[in-house]
């Protein structure tokens, strides 16, 4: 398989426990926020607005903002390797500033069935939703307990950072699937490869 089929598969991820940390996996293994039909796909699917909301507003800054904001929250919750005391208080400082604006205002409406249903009071612009995301880190960053079951996926070459809350708090992987699947087969190969020799 070439290896432009084999990246051009993946897709956005909400597997990672938090929606915050979902916008960080967008970066890995290959970037997801490149374009604006992307990322309008990446805020549905990660149940920023309600369903059917409108994203027509979207524009080419939006990229921009929500890859800064990803780079922050990177930084605090990985402690990238090398980074300074400075370096986090800024990304820090960042990630409370996106925190500052306004959320998106819900409303409940009434279909025509009669069943009530969330809606927005009108359609939200880049600040909001990078708002949401950012006191989404917030939160996170600031409960002991979720902290100390943040985890970086221990498979080659994946960068994913999720909440681990399996039992016993022992999971590995991000996905049991995918890294989880490649570690078992390299081992497979390796005790196959020793046998052999």
């Amino acid at each position: 398989m070439a290896l432009g089929t084999a990246t051009a598969s993946y897709g956005p991820r909400f597997d990672c426990g938090r929606l915050c940390l979902d916008l960080l996996a967008t970066a890995h293994p290959e970037e997801q926020l490149d374009d604006l039909d992307r990322l309008r796909a990446w805020i549905r699917g990660a149940g920023c607005v309600p369903k059917g909301t409108p994203l027509d507003g979207a524009e080419a800054s939006w990229l921009v903002g929500f890859r800064e904001l990803r780079a922050h929250i990177g930084q605090v919750v990985r402690g990238a390797p090398g980074l300074d005391a400075t370096s986090f208080e800024i990304a820090l400082a960042s990630i409370n500033e996106f925190a500052r604006a306004a959320t998106p205002v819900p409303r409940a409406v009434r279909t025509e069935s009669g069943s009530l249903v969330r809606t927005l009071d009108e359609a939200p612009g880049c600040a909001a939703l990078l708002a949401v995301i950012a006191r989404d880190a917030v939160e996170l960053l600031t409960d002991p307990v979720a902290c100390a079951s943040l985890r970086q996926c221990a498979g080659d070459n994946c960068s994913i950072v999720y909440l681990d809350t399996s039992r016993g708090r022992r999971r590995r992987w991000c996905s049991s699937e995918t890294c989880g699947n490649r570690e078992r087969v390299a081992r497979h190969r390796r005790r196959a490869a020793l046998a052999r020799a």
